[in-house]
């Protein structure tokens, strides 16, 4: 998606610009009145993937969360004809949240990529060390430090909650069912005691269900509603 991203700023760069992912997207722009920045931050996610391969502050992985996910979260939005600041800071807190359960659940994936998404400063100031991850040792200091950010992550889907009662009835069952989904990350690594170094954390076939269920309901009732 980036890669496509990437080839469609520099041909909007010419009037004449033709590259297809560029054009694809020129008439939904239009119509919704969505601003460039927000494909742009995208692009800046893609191009410090490329560069950036640890993160010292948590504030630094915000950072990465602001340009890589919470730019979908505005653009879905937008195609919703939301374009208030409220609902986009609001969304922020949900996007981050997932994008903050996918770090905690993929450190053992990251890790041959040479990525940590874990901040660096969390890692001292639980005893930690990136050595740990390489050779899959974990141990109390480790445990501590994921239950650490388990609770910061539910943190961020917390406050992201109210926008559900802010969209539409079809937007908020999506945004009910991801944060269900996220959350049941967080769930899934707190159930194995937080040693995402042994196996990554994944959602059992039940939980899956469960979900699916969930959204299914609400779709029937948003039918007979309507």
């Amino acid at each position: 998606m980036y890669a496509g991203i990437a080839g469609a700023e520099t041909s909007s760069n010419h009037p004449g610009a033709t590259h297809a992912v560029f054009v694809a997207l020129a008439d939904t722009v239009r119509e919704f009145g969505i601003p460039k920045h927000e494909f742009g931050d995208l692009l800046v996610a893609f191009r410090q993937d490329q560069r950036v391969v640890r993160y010292q502050t948590f504030d630094e992985v915000l950072g990465y969360c602001r340009n890589s996910a919470n730019p979908v979260g505005h653009l879905v939005l937008y195609l919703c004809g939301y374009k208030d600041e409220e609902r986009q800071r609001l969304s922020d807190y949900t996007c981050t949240a997932l994008q903050l359960a996918n770090f905690w659940q993929d450190v053992t994936l990251d890790w041959p990529k040479g990525r940590v998404y874990l901040p660096l400063d969390d890692l001292r100031r639980f005893g930690v060390t990136e050595e740990q991850i390489g050779e899959r040792r974990f141990d109390g200091n480790f445990r501590e430090l994921m239950k650490f950010e388990v609770a910061r992550a539910r943190e961020w889907f917390g406050r992201g909650l109210p926008l559900v009662k802010m969209v539409n009835r079809p937007l908020a069952l999506d945004l009910e069912l991801f944060s269900r989904g996220g959350l049941a990350i967080l769930d899934a690594i707190e159930g194995q005691d937080y040693n995402v170094l042994a196996r990554r954390p994944s959602l059992s076939k039940l939980n899956k269900a469960g979900l699916a269920l969930r959204a299914l309901a609400g779709r029937i009732a948003l039918g007979r509603a309507g």
